[in-house]
């Protein structure tokens, strides 16, 4: 309301002061009409004796001959009668003589000026008429002045001025009460849905419904449920990670005290009971790695600028990481790969890689071939890890992808895939595992991920 008011306000001060000068003026031209016709009234009193230089005015005005032209009580009218050389012939000496200069062009036909003036301590405005005086004894120029006080000018002004002002204020009354009415009225739904979503449980972070919204607001409501939506999938991230942990490290930890309490009772020899010692924690360590590196996937997630990544540079690292795993089993391997610029972070891309590898190295038999290809077309990179294992059930398949779904629980935690499945994702690519047939026969799984290349990401965010 302030924002509207305020320069409403300012322009009519302006247009106030713009009025009063306007309406002073008006008045001006009014009685500046009434003043010319007490000169002229005057002048027709005018008696003249000789000619020019040498002649003599003559006049005798009563004053109630001014009387007729005055309005009322308020202004009073004052005259003085003079030669062309300023010689006083009748009326007010003390009135100052006009040392003026006629208009080119006077607001009259007459010649005639009208100026503003001080007699007598008061303003006054005055009109001065130079009248042509003739008669059949002489001929002279007669300067006729009559002022009048401003009183009854100035009242007027300020009666127009005032009757402007009411109705100005009247209208700022007005515009503030329309503004307040309209105001409330459009932030009703701002205020409604204010109260809703204080109203609303903690932790809840469903989408707000406003289907009364005025359209300037849609744009921050649907802005406002996308952010929601992200804080919605962090928190479930989070409370899935708490509840993962708390079931998951829960059996490993209860079999290492089991054993422990057995190697103390001296059930197994040390050696053996060291051995399982040693394979439980094995499990839980990599069970533990394992659910952070799917909860810093989720993190790598919300990182706004992602950097082009050389894909085959990471696979190769990961390969040559791998490789004691891949001598160790005297496998076969090959690796063919293009240049690929894939837009992630370099761990999620190594992370992809390995727990991909890994798998298929678990996976292939002693002496059996391993194969890695990248390949690269205009607009995504293929990475395909061909394993000789026995590949994977209808049965396996259905939930393959799902945390804690291993194929073996003795040898995996069941996060590898899950964690390859949200890197994927994340990168928007894709990723198929499919059994390969030979003559009807399974002879390996070909794990294929599709990611888009950095350029064909950057000329689609253009």
């Amino acid at each position: 309301m302030l924002g509207i008011l305020l320069p409403v306000g300012f322009l009519v001060v302006l247009n106030t002061v713009s009025l009063y000068r306007q309406a002073l003026a008006a008045v001006n031209t009014a009685y500046d009409r009434t003043l010319l016709a007490s000169a002229k009234s005057i002048g027709e009193q005018l008696d003249v004796k000789g000619y020019d230089e040498q002649s003599e005015l003559r006049v005798t005005v009563p004053y109630a001959a001014l009387e007729a032209f005055e309005a009322d009580n308020q202004s009073r009218l004052f005259y003085r009668v003079s030669s062309l050389s300023g010689e006083l012939v009748s009326g007010f000496a003390q009135l100052p003589f006009w040392r003026g200069r006629i208009p080119a062009k006077p607001p009259y036909a007459a010649l005639v000026d009208f100026y503003d003036d001080v007699f007598d301590a008061d303003a006054v405005r005055v009109a001065v008429l130079l009248q042509p005086v003739a008669s059949p004894q002489g001929r002279a120029m007669a300067v006729i002045q009559v002022a009048e006080t401003l009183e009854l000018r100035t009242t007027l002004a300020r009666k127009i001025l005032f009757d402007t002002l009411w109705r100005q204020a009247l209208l700022l009354a007005v515009i503030a009460l329309v503004v307040v009415l309209v105001v409330q009225r459009a932030t009703r739904p701002v205020r409604r849905l204010s109260a809703e979503l204080q109203a609303r449980p903690e932790g809840e972070l469903t989408a707000i419904a406003a289907p009364d919204a005025p359209r300037e607001l849609l744009p921050l409501v649907e802005a406002t449920n996308q952010v929601m939506g992200r804080l919605q999938h962090l928190l479930d991230n989070q409370k899935r990670f708490v509840r993962d942990a708390a079931h998951q490290l829960r059996t490993p930890l209860a079999v290492l005290k089991v054993q422990v309490q057995s190697a103390l009772r001296g059930d197994l020899e040390a050696q053996d009971a060291l051995a399982e010692i040693n394979q439980t924690v094995d499990r839980a360590t990599l069970l533990a790695n394992q659910m952070l590196a799917l909860a810093k996937v989720e993190q790598l997630r919300q990182q706004p600028e992602l950097q082009a990544v050389e894909l085959a540079k990471v696979v190769r690292q990961v390969a040559l990481d791998l490789s004691p795993l891949i001598a160790d089993k005297d496998i076969a391997f090959d690796i063919e790969t293009v240049p690929a610029h894939i837009r992630s972070h370099q761990w999620m891309l190594g992370e992809l890689a390995r727990n991909l590898l890994h798998n298929a190295i678990k996976h292939t038999p002693t002496g059996s071939a391993l194969a890695v290809r990248i390949v690269a077309d205009v607009r995504y990179a293929a990475l395909t890890i061909s394993d000789s294992g026995p590949g994977i059930s209808a049965e396996l398949a259905a939930r393959l992808y799902q945390p804690f779904s291993a194929g073996n629980v003795q040898q995996g935690s069941g996060l590898g895939l899950a964690i390859c499945r949200e890197i994927v994702q994340a990168l928007r690519g894709s990723i198929v595992l499919e059994n390969r047939l030979v003559q009807g026969r399974v002879t390996g799984l070909d794990a294929t991920v599709r990611l888009p290349l950095a350029a064909a990401c950057a000329s689609g965010s253009k």
